[in-house]
């Protein structure tokens, strides 16, 4: 009875993994790639390929705005992923599937089969998804695009780190580390870290700007910088790797000794100053990742209850040692003025408080950004907010003016209304411009009311009659004409425009250049000892290379100048135009100049061995003049190109080379993307776009600057007696590809594709043509 009781529960176990079975099989039947790419059964991969390419243009997110637009693309992907791999293009005309699923239909008799034999299972019954359609969900809100990564992410980089993770289909290491990614996604999320994921099949564009070239990959955004996550992923590796991108020197330790030192800065800095009391031994990391969002307006310091030597600090400002506490101090660093205490600081209450206390009570004015900020332009009649200046000097002789200023703006605050005060002799311009008689207040102090009216810089103002000593007279003028304010806009009769202000508190040269350099070199150090070494492949061939070529020529060289030694003694004719040369000093300094050898143009083909050094990493100032050709025409167009720029290859600023259409068609039509408004270029979706002819075609790359100018080839309909002629074939002229000329009226046709090439290479060196800028260089795969 018990036996046929568990062989029920096992014939009942199977059949429904058999109906599980049927319905994965019915659900992947309703997919068909042939029927998403529009291509037959019987269609070869070269029409595949086609098809593919053009849906891909058509409906990629970045440049299809439809809503429907991403999940087009993924299946187009998916469909090319299948139909281009034979095994699972195989899989699915036998079975209706890619392999996922194993052709349940036909299989699953045989499973079976073996289940009356012997209760066999065969592995197709327990199926995993990774394919695209069934990742987890939990990522799809983090998901990245290259747009929006360019347009908000990296923007906000300078605001707070981002913890991004590349993955893609098929990886069964990124479903190792999903579990710890979970977790330390939503832990980090919660104290402020930005969390993203590239999907790497969809995204490849974004993979590549990022640097990653294998899955799963873990990287830091910070301020613009990518940093690559290198150790074991764990979740306290994780935190440890994002407190480590940000900044050392965000958050001072704060004890009895030096509190007040720390609270005094704020006239130097313009800042205000916050206290943060914890009982932890170590700065929080929220508290770090607060400190950097708000670098721009505060100043932080933490302060370890615990630690001895910290109890007059809790004693002058009564603090509770058991309860996290934030205080925020002003002008006066006797006492907060603003506190905070909550058992759990959470995010959201940190930004609420500090964001109501970024500014001084009478800030400086330091720089254009703070003015923007402290008095914005006027919107509408309701939205008036008015600035209430005080322009005074620095030093004793100012400090009573200041201080009463500073005790009526304590008096008065409004929300309409900003106290600020700015020194003369840092800002001459603005006083030149709000004080008309400067003899008046030459030496004093003064008192503007303004109103900015627009982004330009015009304002409307009205500056105190006369003097600001911060007298009993002084407060009640200033208190009425504030009260008129409220009731007659009008009473700022005075009109001007103001120029920018200057940053006063910006580093000088010297320093901005010791950071920047301290930033390269850690670059470089992170890079040499964690580089993928298939990467640095095509570098280190190209040394070898370069190694190779330089020492062999050495050697041929010394052989061959001994054998003409030995063998040719000098004749009387050459010994005396040997001493006339000597004599004539100006014409051997003329000829060390860099003018070539008559018919002598270098031309290298430009392959992924020496992209980067020919222009990824092309020094500034020098640019790569390209000519795209194909196997056909390369004979033809090389000697055409070599005489049309012949004459420019005196500059040591212009290398000069030739791309195989046939091998790089893709990263060419790449690049013609960015010229689409300036240089037409056929309709990129019609259905001959692999069959366009790019030969004659010449970009000049600037490496360094991300830009490119484009040659497009010579009609030659324009010139008629232009194609009668046949160059005459120089046979002096060296270039990588040689052949023998041919005269028939198609070479004439191709070479004359490069007709008036000259007259483009002089407005080249000229900067008159129009230059199309790339956000970065493409793989040339």
């Amino acid at each position: 009875m018990e036996l046929g009781r568990a062989g029920l529960a096992w014939v009942a176990t199977l059949l429904l993994a058999a109906l599980g079975a049927q319905a994965a099989a019915a659900a992947a039947g309703d997919f068909d790639p042939y029927r998403v790419l529009g291509v037959g059964r019987s269609s070869s991969q070269a029409d595949i390929k086609k098809a593919y390419k053009r849906l891909a243009r058509e409906w990629h997110p970045d440049k299809n705005k439809d809503p429907g637009a991403e999940d087009k693309f993924i299946q187009i992907s998916k469909a090319y992923e299948i139909l281009s791999n034979e095994e699972k293009r195989a899989n699915f005309d036998r079975y209706g599937d890619a392999g996922e699923s194993q052709g349940y239909s036909q299989h699953q008799q045989r499973q079976f089969h073996h289940f009356h034999e012997g209760f066999y299972f065969d592995e197709s019954f327990f199926h995993f998804p990774f394919n695209s359609e069934r990742r987890d969900t939990s990522d799809e809100k983090y998901l990245l695009h290259f747009s929006h990564y360019i347009n908000e992410i990296l923007p906000d980089s300078f605001r707070k780190p981002y913890l991004i993770k590349i993955t893609s289909d098929w990886c069964f290491s990124c479903i190792h580390i999903e579990p710890v990614w979970k977790e330390v996604a939503q832990e980090l999320e919660a104290l402020g870290v930005g969390i993203g994921v590239v999907h790497a099949g969809y995204e490849r564009r974004l993979a590549h700007h990022l640097g990653a070239h294998s899955t799963p990959s873990i990287l830091g955004l910070i301020s613009g910088r990518v940093t690559f996550f290198h150790s074991a992923v764990l979740r306290e590796n994780l935190r440890h790797f994002v407190e480590n991108l940000l900044p050392g020197n965000l958050v001072e330790k704060i004890t009895d000794k030096n509190y007040i030192h720390f609270l005094s800065n704020w006239k130097r800095e313009n800042k205000p100053h916050v206290l943060l009391f914890d009982h932890m031994p170590v700065v929080p990391l929220l508290y770090k990742l607060t400190a950097f969002a708000y670098r721009d307006y505060l100043s932080f310091g933490y302060v370890y209850v615990g630690l001895r030597g910290t109890e007059e600090l809790s004693r002058q400002y009564n603090i509770n040692v058991y309860t996290p506490t934030m205080m925020v101090f002003k002008e006066h660093i006797d006492r907060p003025s603003d506190v905070v205490q909550a058992r759990d600081m959470k995010k959201q209450l940190i930004d609420d408080f500090l964001s109501q206390n970024k500014f001084l009570m009478v800030a400086r004015l330091t720089s254009q950004r703070l003015f923007q900020e402290l008095c914005p332009v006027k919107k509408s009649h309701r939205q008036r907010k008015h600035c209430v200046v005080l322009l005074t000097g620095e030093g004793e002789k100012f400090a009573e003016a200041y201080e009463t200023f500073l005790t009526f703006a304590v008096a008065n605050t409004k929300d309409t209304l900003k106290f600020v005060h700015t020194y003369n002799d840092r800002q001459p311009e603005l006083a030149d411009a709000l004080l008309l008689d400067e003899e008046k207040y030459r030496g004093r102090s003064a008192v503007v009311i303004l109103e900015r009216r627009n982004n330009a810089g015009k304002v409307a103002y009205k500056t105190l009659e006369e003097a600001w000593q911060g007298s009993k007279e002084d407060n009640f003028i200033l208190l009425d004409l504030l009260d008129q304010l409220r009731t007659d806009p009008g009473l700022l009769s005075s009109e001007t425009v103001l120029a920018d202000l200057n940053d006063e508190l910006a580093p000088m040269f010297l320093i901005r250049w010791f950071y920047s350099t301290l930033d390269y070199i850690s670059d470089s150090w992170d890079s040499l000892f964690h580089t993928n070494w298939r990467e640095m492949m095509p570098l280190l061939s190209l040394l070898f290379s370069a190694l190779f070529i330089l020492f062999g020529t050495v050697i041929v060289q010394a052989f061959s100048d001994s054998s003409d030694t030995r063998d040719s003694p000098p004749s009387e004719k050459e010994e005396t135009a040997t001493k006339t040369e000597k004599n004539d000093t100006s014409f051997s300094k003329d000829s060390n100049s860099r003018i070539p050898k008559k018919g002598f143009v270098e031309v290298t083909e430009l392959t992924d061995i020496n992209y980067n050094s020919n222009l990824v990493r092309l020094r500034p100032g020098h640019m790569n003049v390209v000519l795209i050709l194909s196997n056909s025409t390369k004979t033809m167009l090389l000697q055409k190109f070599a005489l049309e720029v012949y004459t420019f290859t005196g500059s040591s600023s212009l290398h000069f080379s030739f791309l195989s259409l046939d091998k790089h068609r893709e990263w060419l039509e790449y690049l013609l993307e960015f010229a689409q408004d300036a240089a037409p270029i056929p309709n990129q979706y019609d259905k001959h776009f692999l069959e366009r002819d790019y030969t004659g075609y010449v970009l000049a790359l600037n490496g360094h600057k991300k830009y490119f100018c484009l040659f497009k080839p010579h009609r030659a309909g324009d010139e008629g007696g232009t194609l009668g002629s046949c160059e005459d074939y120089d046979s002096s002229l060296h270039t990588e590809a040689r052949g023998k000329p041919s005269c028939s009226p198609g070479s004439r046709s191709i070479k004359n594709k490069l007709h008036k090439l000259s007259f483009w290479m002089e407005r080249l060196l000229e900067g008159s043509l129009q230059r199309f800028y790339i956000p970065s260089w493409p793989a040339l795969d």
